[in-house]
């Protein structure tokens, strides 16, 4: 059965949606697990012993740049609390990143990585050894160890498992109009206009702007800003009041094989004297807690009756980050720092401009990618420039400079 999710009305197909949802839930596997629990971390200086009270299937570890830090995966692993850290490590976290694999991440003085590693005798140990190197240096990728076979833990059985279509978000969504040069060889940028349709994002209790027309209209102004340069050509993901689920974005800029994403939001804090621009880059860990909470409610765009729309798997996305998007998202990484450096002379930006999380809409592996939060709708003085003529033209402004400069380096580079 295919269901086309960007057209569905969100009243149309509630009855069925709610049928889903109910079906989903009675037919879910049983995952019935047994796995050890962090007991005990120990980082002291180079040498980092992670115990654990009972047997796991095995452990992998991959290195973080912006901040630096190393994180380890521990299949068939439960998370404890903290650790002890001195050293290069300067602090340690832990958190149950699915049912079956503790993450533990470990926040770094400067870049390192594990040169060495393997578990005990017994399989309740776990013994890295990390290096300190350059950030050119640093390898992407995992590097996994595994106990002795006589003391590893089975990976979780399922009694059964049902399996039921509940569609994907299609590869045929009509591709947008290109505005610019009518030339190939120009850099072609992809807007995207965050939320639409039933979706409206964040609603301004200064007036009740929604978020999805602001960031329309700062998605057009930008647009124009750009033609009228004649140095780019560039494309919009909407152009109307339309809802696109989150992988049908970055679709759009991949299938038109853009060499830049930019995702734009307005977003809302508790805080109404919490204002300025944030820029925000791809990261499986987050910078701080504000930014996973952020990526955790845009993410939610996906997510209708309970019915998540989005066709991307988590293990797809691990391998993409670790294996394909480390150049892309070093390149959007610098992009982030020319968009607060150029954004800047126009807007006021945060105390800390750039920060990371897992957004969705941001994991294209081959298309440099950022998310734009242009300001805060629960601030009224963010919502009175954001909203004006000129406001909005600063920010075009600042942002087509930003882009400008992106692909005027890349061409001296070549």
């Amino acid at each position: 059965m295919k269901i086309d999710w960007t057209k569905m009305g969100h009243g149309m197909h509630k009855p069925f949606m709610a049928l889903a949802t109910i079906l989903a839930s009675v037919l879910m596997t049983f995952n019935p697990a047994h796995a050890g629990s962090v007991s005990r971390i120990d980082a002291n200086g180079s040498q980092i012993t992670i115990s654990f009270d009972d047997l796991v299937e095995g452990a992998s570890a991959f290195s973080l740049v912006g901040p630096d830090r190393i994180a380890i995966d521990v299949q068939g692993g439960k998370a404890g609390r903290g650790g002890h850290a001195t050293g290069i490590v300067k602090g340690v976290r832990q958190g149950q990143y699915t049912p079956n694999t503790a993450r533990i991440v470990f926040d770094l003085e400067r870049p390192a990585m594990v040169t060495a590693g393997s578990f005990s005798e017994d399989g309740k140990k776990l013994n890295l050894r990390l290096q300190p190197v350059g950030q050119s240096q640093i390898a992407s990728g995992r590097q996994s160890f595994l106990p002795p076979a006589n003391f590893r833990a089975e990976p979780p059985r399922k009694s059964y498992s049902v399996k039921m279509p509940l569609g994907k978000p299609r590869d045929s969504v009509n591709l947008p109009k290109i505005y610019g040069p009518n030339d190939v060889n120009r850099p072609l940028v992809v807007i995207d206009a965050g939320h639409g349709g039933h979706d409206p994002g964040t609603v301004s209790p200064h007036g009740g702007k929604y978020e999805k027309n602001v960031v329309l209209a700062l998605a057009m102004a930008i647009r124009d800003r750009l033609v009228a340069g004649g140095r780019v050509r560039v494309a919009l993901t909407r152009d109307s009041d339309e809802y696109l689920v989150l992988e049908e974005r970055y679709g759009i800029a991949r299938r038109l094989n853009a060499d830049l994403f930019i995702s734009l939001h307005a977003d809302a804090a508790g805080n109404e004297e919490a204002s300025g621009a944030t820029v925000y880059t791809l990261s499986e860990v987050a910078s701080d807690r504000e930014a996973a909470k952020l990526a955790a409610r845009e993410n939610k765009a996906n997510i209708i009756n309970g019915i998540n729309l989005g066709g991307a798997t988590r293990d797809v996305s691990s391998i993409l980050i670790d294996l394909t998007q480390r150049e892309t998202m070093n390149v959007s990484a610098d992009f982030a720092k020319l968009l607060h450096r150029e954004g800047s002379r126009q807007m006021v930006f945060r105390k800390i401009p750039h920060r990371f999380a897992s957004f969705v809409v941001l994991k294209a592996p081959d298309t440099p990618s950022v998310l734009f939060e242009a300001g805060y709708l629960t601030n009224k003085d963010d919502v009175a420039f954001l909203n004006s003529r000129d406001g909005r033209a600063r920010v075009a402004t600042g942002v087509a400079s930003a882009i400008e400069s992106h692909f005027a380096r890349k061409l001296a580079m070549r």
